[in-house]
């Protein structure tokens, strides 16, 4: 069973939604390691997994999308399956919904009970035997790389722009229409938005944003008090997305990358990957170090925060570096706790809070163990508990979820993975 900060816009699932939550915390728990025991894992070959839901229990929604569309330069398409939680075959399946420029969407259970899909430039309504309510064309002829529900139940979602200025669109759930006049953000946005409450942080190229939704206005309104530059160096990448714990926001930069297989040696811009943190109270609180120090770094999604045991986890998956903080939170330092290399690890994360244990992956490229493997680790320590081969050779770099019988799901683009202990 998972265990998340209740999100009040989402089903009260033990997992509604990617990362947990809007807050991207990552919190579950449910994989249980006894001593004697070993990681397990059975999959599934799939068109390009992206992440799990869990609905009512017994319920997991797995959000698949097609590519050899858009090597042909048409629009793709994505799919939602009910899938059996240990088997992974799909119970129930929805016909293709339309899509547009290719990125890995993503998938909610609304508090309504109905699930949202946004994939493409397309927004989607569908009941829990996956078939489609409603379906919603969204402004800019680019991908919508996923959504946030508000605890007010509004639906936000953005494209994701390296040019052009990114666009907030908020969309009213049971007539799944707009609910208010689009929002330009002022400069574009690679990032995955993220929320607590009704307030929206947008990770843009250069800058870290916050808009709150205005009850008189009915719509967002940007925060004139509260904005962080984060890009200091000319060749610094953008960032990824961020973590919001209760007093900082978490996040990762030099973003950009090559990604087709695995993230190793994938670097674009000369700089090296940062973690940065900003405090939620006052922008000017901030700080910013290196991860790994090495030049031409890269990740492509979010640290870690276990926030009860003051712990960090950065990674510069371009040169396979998994870092370690202790933070303290009253005199906001942060220390080197530990340390591995060379560590595939690329993807969002799962965190057991109660153990103080994460999942994580690493991904080898020598011949005797090439491929990806799902690690258990102890967050105080570095020290691994256990860990499984997926059969994938892809490198994942999407989102894993809890299941319900003790554990979990691992997408990696080209298959699911049913992760538990035996």
């Amino acid at each position: 069973m998972t265990s998340n900060p209740a999100a009040a816009g989402y089903y009260a699932s033990p997992w509604p939604a990617e990362d947990g939550g809007p807050q991207r915390l990552q919190l579950w728990r449910g994989l249980n390691l006894q001593p004697g025991a070993r990681l397990r894992a059975a999959s599934r070959r799939t068109m390009l997994s992206t992440m799990t839901v869990l609905g009512a229990p017994g319920e997991v929604y797995l959000l698949t999308h097609q590519a050899l569309r858009s090597n042909l330069g048409l629009p793709t398409r994505a799919r939602v399956e009910r899938i059996d939680p240990l088997t992974l075959q799909p119970l129930q399946r929805s016909p293709w919904l339309a899509g547009g420029p290719m990125w890995p969407g993503g998938l909610a259970v609304h508090r309504n009970g109905e699930l949202v899909v946004v994939y493409g430039r397309h927004a989607h309504r569908l009941d829990r035997q996956c078939q489609p309510r409603a379906t919603l064309q969204l402004p800019l002829e680019e991908p919508y790389n996923s959504f946030v529900v508000l605890d007010n139940g509004l639906i936000v979602t953005k494209n994701l722009s390296q040019h052009t200025p990114a666009r907030l669109t908020v969309i009213e759930p049971e007539a799944f229409t707009k609910a208010a006049p689009d929002i330009d953000v002022p400069e574009p946005s690679v990032a995955r938005l993220s929320a607590v409450g009704n307030t929206v942080y947008v990770v843009g190229l250069r800058t870290l944003w916050r808009y709150r939704w205005d009850d008189s206005l009915q719509r967002l309104v940007q925060d004139p008090h509260w904005r962080h530059d984060y890009i200091t160096e000319p060749n610094q990448g953008h960032g990824w997305d961020a973590v919001l714990t209760a007093h900082d926001a978490w996040l990762m930069d030099n973003g950009r990358h090559r990604y087709r297989w695995r993230m190793q040696g994938t670097g674009v811009d000369a700089g090296h990957v940062r973690l940065i943190r900003v405090s939620l109270h006052d922008a000017a609180d901030h700080q910013a170090l290196p991860v790994s120090g090495l030049r031409c770094g890269a990740i492509t999604n979010p640290p870690l925060v276990d926030a009860q045991r003051g712990i960090v986890l950065g990674y510069d998956s371009a040169h396979a570096v998994l870092q370690a903080w202790q933070y303290d939170a009253t005199r906001h330092e942060l220390q080197p706790l530990w340390r591995k290399a060379p560590f595939g690890c690329a993807s969002h994360l799962l965190l057991d809070a109660a153990r103080g244990q994460v999942v994580i992956n690493d991904h080898r490229n020598d011949l005797r163990r090439r491929g990806e493997e799902v690690v258990l680790l102890d967050i105080t320590t570095g020290a691994e508990l256990g860990r499984v081969r997926t059969g994938g050779l892809m490198q994942g770099v999407v989102f894993p979820s809890p299941g319900w019988n003790e554990d979990l799901y691992w997408c990696s683009m080209d298959r699911i993975s049913r992760i538990h202990a035996a």
